[in-house]
């Protein structure tokens, strides 16, 4: 029958598409997760010739539609024709479903109650209750159903939801998939194709997970599922290309630029030899490369790739927002190049041909802004501001997440003037805004982080500790529990607590902030030494001076391994190491004195740290 053969599917581009498998008899285990109808485990009675046939022209009239209204009254005509449990009509409501979500034309939830309804079908057949004799094609049905019920989740917010779903098409699909190297290009011996639909699964899982803030597993649904592209389209294929820039934008969005970088150039390399290299794709790339740079602090790179960038955008005719976009780009490389006079005449440029009250108007001032700090031109900096705020306030509304966003760079340059309080509670009116977006949960653990720390600096230590403790949380959820900047909130909440006299607390956060900069910067990275300083000084405020000892020894030997540019931080561990051991005898009884003193080991050390003072 023709409801047994494809059904489209959104997420893929048209070359990515396959045929569905005719789906048999077995289907696996019902979803627990949302209650359905009981369906009869039985199979529909045979219909009366009559029957069969008003059936038959049915489910014709419905393959032939193409309109939407067409395949909604087909899909009616269908529906009144057959039997409530009828795969074919579990079929149709998948293939309506997609049509729908693919031309936007009906609201998710509808979607959702289509996807809900086939999966009910499908799950309630013969043979549904062993997953695993259940036939490929009855697999791949079933996995489809569920990539459109996870993706109508999305679309209505309901992320947890939609995880399930996406995560158990996963599961039915992955003991389908070809062996690497086994298919090459074309279809399985079975006669289909499931990779493009795990393609479409990987995409909407990097999404889901994204929107729940767990941006380090979106990455690897993101690199799956590029895998999977190269394993469908030829090589140099131009598709590639977008995949590899989205991947590398990913990657510059968790502030991994190191590995931005090579998946950025092969994006440029593969539209290069594809379109040419004055097409728009390249522009794109190039435009990306020169924001990957500037986070890699290569801004003479970054500018060169900007102004290529801009070269071919301006060679086809492109203005607007996004050439305007790219001009602020540039002047902000050139105010990290301490080109001031230069960005501020681009972005006066920029501030004529940007609409009044529009957002570009306010990235305009802002980084202008940004040229006078720098120039240490507080009263212009704040007037900058004060313009760019009026214009943000009126678009909190219409572009929330947007404006969150202006509002912590906003925030960081009221701090360059030192405008404090100004600057948290921009802060807090950004994490309020982050909170009611769920797509921007990777955000909020950086801004109440930045709000801990700006309160710690100012002195107001109890206000602080209860941001920072709920950042620790939203960023290991964000970026997984051994990411740097896991660390340095762990770092200032053990600094708030040795303000707050609670040197036990304290070094419990120094131990986690060191145990993560040694996976994530490594032990001879400055600021890792800095944590173990900081380990050191809370086990001596606690008197535990054995550990104290231990820790400040290894701080040491840190800032030796750095040769003589530290040889001013070397001098001063060694003076808190002598500090410590002073107390260490101090509190000791006279009959345990012979069983305290330094090993020779120990002491040749401390003779070469005196020797390292005098010189």
């Amino acid at each position: 029958m023709a409801l047994r053969r494809a059904v489209s599917l959104r997420l893929l581009r048209p070359l990515l598409r396959a045929p569905v498998p005719t789906p048999a008899r077995k289907t696996l285990n019902p979803l627990p997760p949302p209650p359905r109808r009981h369906f009869s485990p039985r199979p529909p009675p045979p219909l009366p010739a009559s029957a069969a046939a008003l059936a038959e022209a049915a489910e014709e009239a419905f393959e032939e539609a193409r309109t939407t209204n067409d395949m909604l009254a087909a899909f009616s005509r269908l529906e009144a024709a057959l039997p409530a449990n009828d795969k074919r009509l579990a079929l149709a409501c998948l293939k309506l479903g997609q049509h729908l979500e693919a031309s936007g034309s009906a609201d998710p939830s509808r979607i959702l109650a289509l996807a809900l309804r086939s999966l009910g079908i499908l799950e309630s057949s013969p043979g549904a209750a062993s997953s695993s004799t259940t036939p490929a094609p009855d697999a791949v049905s079933l996995a489809m159903a569920l990539h459109l019920a996870g993706s109508a989740s999305f679309d209505l917010s309901r992320f947890h939801d939609a995880l399930s779903f996406l995560s158990r098409s996963l599961r039915l699909l992955s003991p389908l998939l070809p062996d690497k190297g086994a298919a090459a290009f074309g279809e399985e011996p079975e006669g289909f194709d499931v990779r493009p639909v795990a393609h479409a699964v990987r995409l909407q899982l990097a999404n889901v997970k994204t929107a729940l803030g767990r941006r380090e597993e979106a990455l690897a649904d993101m690199r799956a599922s590029l895998d999977l592209k190269e394993s469908i389209l030829p090589p140099g294929s131009r598709e590639l290309g977008a995949a590899y820039r989205d991947l590398a934008e990913a990657h510059a969005a968790v502030l991994d630029f190191k590995q931005a970088l090579p998946l950025c150039q092969k994006a440029l390399e593969l539209h290069e030899s594809t379109l040419g290299k004055n097409s728009v794709e390249v522009a794109h790339d190039r435009r990306m490369l020169g924001v990957i740079y500037t986070g890699l602090e290569q801004h003479e790179q970054a500018l060169e790739q900007n102004e290529m960038s801009q070269k071919v955008m301006k060679s086809w005719g492109m203005g607007g927002p996004e050439l305007l976009h790219a001009e602020i780009d540039a002047a902000n490389i050139k105010i990290a190049l301490g080109k001031f006079d230069e960005a501020v005449s681009v972005l006066k440029n920029v501030a004529k041909q940007a609409e009044k009250d529009s957002e570009m108007r306010a990235l305009v001032f802002i980084s202008m802004a940004k040229a006078l700090a720098n120039q240490e031109k507080a009263g212009d900096t704040k007037r900058c501001l004060e313009i760019a705020c009026d214009i943000l306030e009126k678009k909190e509304l219409s572009a929330p997440d947007k404006v969150a966003e202006a509002y912590i760079e906003v925030s960081s340059l009221y701090e360059m003037v030192n405008e404090f309080d100004k600057a948290i509670s921009l802060l807090k009116r950004s994490l309020a805004m982050l909170e009611r977006i769920p797509q921007a949960q990777h955000m909020e653990g950086n801004v109440a982080a930045r709000i801990g720390w700006l309160l710690l600096l100012t002195g107001k230590v109890s206000e602080a500790i209860p941001y920072l403790e709920d950042a620790v949380e939203r960023m290991k959820d964000s970026f997984g529990p051994k990411h740097y900047g896991v660390g340095y909130v762990y770092n200032n909440l053990g600094a708030a607590y040795m303000e707050m006299d609670r040197p036990q607390s304290a070094a419990q956060m120094f131990a986690l902030a060191k145990e993560v900069m040694d996976v994530s910067l490594g032990p001879h990275h400055s600021d890792t030494i800095e944590a173990c300083q900081s380990l050191a000084n809370a086990y001596n405020a606690m008197g535990s001076y054995a550990l104290a000892m231990e820790f400040q020894k290894r701080v040491v030997d840190s800032w030796r391994n750095h040769g003589p540019d530290a040889r001013d931080e070397l001098k001063e561990a060694i003076r808190l190491y002598n500090q410590i051991k002073t107390k260490a005898l101090a509190s000791l009884s006279p009959e345990d004195l012979p069983n305290t003193l330094p090993e020779p080991q120990e002491q040749e050390a401390d003779s070469d740290s005196a020797k390292a003072v005098q010189q």
